[in-house]
């Protein structure tokens, strides 16, 4: 399984045009809004069998979520914004049953800005609501990934010490950490490495420097900071073997599809070095 996959969407992508990447492993993402009935499970059951996509992981995502800058991120995104916190975790755990119906062994999310001080309120909200979803995908026989990229490597590692569930685990995406300005990729790979079970392969550029809360900007694969080459050479040393995934987030589906192609071709390169 040391091949390109990629990340899509529910609601927005079209298998057939997933799969005329040439790929056979992905990453579902479900919108906030989306309905999650056993009767959409088994459509999608149905679809993902005949376009010849195997899922690896099943991404929720929230309604009200705004990644247009940091302040927005620290107060629309995941588990931390106090007056969405009773819902979103229905909603994981609603992604966990739709998931167990896809056959799929393993959920995530971005849970937001978690933060550094464990004496903190909000660490120790967020600390009870990622142990509720952990509890309730292990009944699935489920992982729950969270995504790097929001927390420097070791904040990230202490907190999931805290949350001490078996099945909590890191989806490893790269880009996340440049763009936040929270670590160099390669050597927080390092650090979690025994922890990833899934992995973004992203590309972005740090922030600029002298602007207050920006983010930095997404990058085509392989014309970011992040060094893929060096990414996926560090991936083999350590002994990863599951899908290389690639993310692109762009408005305009027809770059966005076009940089995925680009993406999957250099990945398929990579991995055959």
């Amino acid at each position: 399984m040391f091949e390109p996959g990629v990340m899509f969407w529910a609601e927005r992508d079209n298998l057939q045009r997933v799969r005329s990447l040439g790929v056979r492993y992905g990453q579902l993402g479900i919108p906030g809004g989306m309905p999650l009935t056993d009767a959409a499970a088994a459509q999608w059951k149905t679809a993902l069998t005949s376009a010849g996509l195997t899922l690896v992981t099943v991404f929720a995502a929230y309604e009200g979520e705004d990644y247009a800058d940091m302040p927005a991120v620290a107060r629309t995104v995941g588990f931390v914004p106090p007056e969405t916190r009773a819902a979103r975790v229905e909603r994981t755990l609603e992604v966990s049953d739709f998931a167990a119906l896809l056959g799929v062994s393993s959920i995530a999310c971005h849970i937001g800005f978690v933060p550094e001080d464990a004496g903190h309120p909000d660490y120790a909200a967020v600390r009870d609501m990622v142990r509720r979803v952990c509890d309730h995908a292990a009944r699935h026989g489920q992982n729950f990934a969270l995504e790097t990229g929001q927390e420097p490597a070791g904040v990230l590692l202490g907190f999931i010490r805290d949350v001490d569930r078996a099945n909590l685990r890191i989806n490893f995406d790269p880009a996340n950490l440049i763009l936040y300005g929270t670590g160099e990729p390669i050597a927080a790979l390092k650090t979690l490495a025994p922890l990833v079970i899934s992995v973004h392969c992203k590309d972005g550029d740090w922030p600029a420097p002298g602007i207050p809360g920006a983010l930095g900007v997404e990058r085509p694969l392989g014309k970011g900071s992040v060094g893929i080459a060096r990414f996926v050479e560090t991936l083999r040393e350590l002994g990863f073997g599951g899908p290389l995934n690639v993310e692109r987030e762009t408005d305009n589906q027809d770059e966005r599809f076009g940089d995925l192609a680009e993406g999957v071709q250099l990945l398929r390169t990579l991995a055959q070095a």
